[in-house]
């Protein structure tokens, strides 16, 4: 690789230990990243988050990825199982203010300018629900279990729970979660908004590769301009999210993709899209 070049989501992949990394097997345009650490049920140490981090900067300048879905490796039996619990027993504030430092694997995840759909196959729990929140869509098992546990470990969610996961279920229930430790199964989840659906584990494969390949078949920049807009509503207040909106909208009629989408439309037939 020269100088300037970046690496693809199937090289940085290829330079992980604890992560396995697949484009095209679940369809066109689709990249799988599985957390592979079995031994620990998949828990965020130091290295995941890094491989994590690098794989997601990878797939950000990746045209051959369209959509990614993020997952734990079923032999863990989990998706997460929280942050490395050893890693922050050993820790001062000096080094977790360092460890701190944004962006972290929360904000790479959430910020990837490509849709990510969590395909929560176990257990989410603290840094690993985190992790999920993180993720624009998400699809679970129902043998998965997903909380907050952090209280019981004499701490606070430190990885974008307290803020979050109110978005996602509302505020009471926020404080029900991260206040008691309590876990819930995947269907209160999905009851609660915490995930979008509860799916046997027999259905967790064909839904989600359902749902990347709709994803898929979109224009990579509409993809990017919907996600920018739909993340904007959690932060501005309504008319300048509306505004916002409309600047997107209105960009789009410069691209080569909003007429050839309209083309297709009236010519019965599908798009070409180039992404620009």
């Amino acid at each position: 690789m020269t100088d300037g070049e970046t690496a693809s989501t199937v090289d940085a992949g290829a330079d992980c230990g604890l992560l396995d990394v697949e484009v095209g097997t679940r369809g066109d345009g689709v990249a799988t990243v599985t957390i592979d650490r079995p031994d620990a049920r998949n828990a965020l140490n130091g290295q995941v988050r890094s491989e994590l981090k690098a794989v997601f900067d990878a797939v950000a300048d990746d045209d051959a990825v369209r959509v990614v879905v993020l997952t734990g490796s079923d032999d863990a039996k989990a998706f997460v199982a929280g942050a490395d619990v050893t890693e922050l027993r050993e820790r001062g504030v000096v080094e977790q203010r360092e460890a701190s430092e944004r962006p972290r694997v929360y904000e790479t995840v959430a910020d990837c300018p490509k849709p990510v759909i969590g395909r929560i196959n176990g257990h989410a729990l603290g840094g690993g629900c985190e992790l999920a929140q993180a993720c624009d869509v998400r699809v679970a098992s129902t043998r998965a279990k997903l909380g907050q546990p952090e209280t019981n470990l004499g701490l606070i969610p430190g990885g974008g729970g307290t803020q979050r996961l109110p978005r996602l279920v509302g505020l009471g229930q926020a404080m029900k979660l991260v206040l008691s430790g309590e876990l819930v199964d995947a269907e209160e989840a999905a009851e609660l908004g915490l995930v979008e659906e509860a799916l046997d584990p027999e259905e967790l494969d064909d839904r989600v590769d359902d749902l990347a390949a709709k994803m898929a078949s979109k224009s990579p920049l509409v993809l990017q301009r919907a996600k920018e807009a739909l993340r904007a509503s959690q932060r501005l207040d309504l008319d300048a999210g509306l505004d916002y909106e409309s600047e997107l909208f209105v960009g789009l009629f410069a691209s080569h993709d909003k007429d050839e989408g309209i083309d297709a439309f009236l010519e019965d037939r599908e798009p070409e899209w180039r992404g620009e």
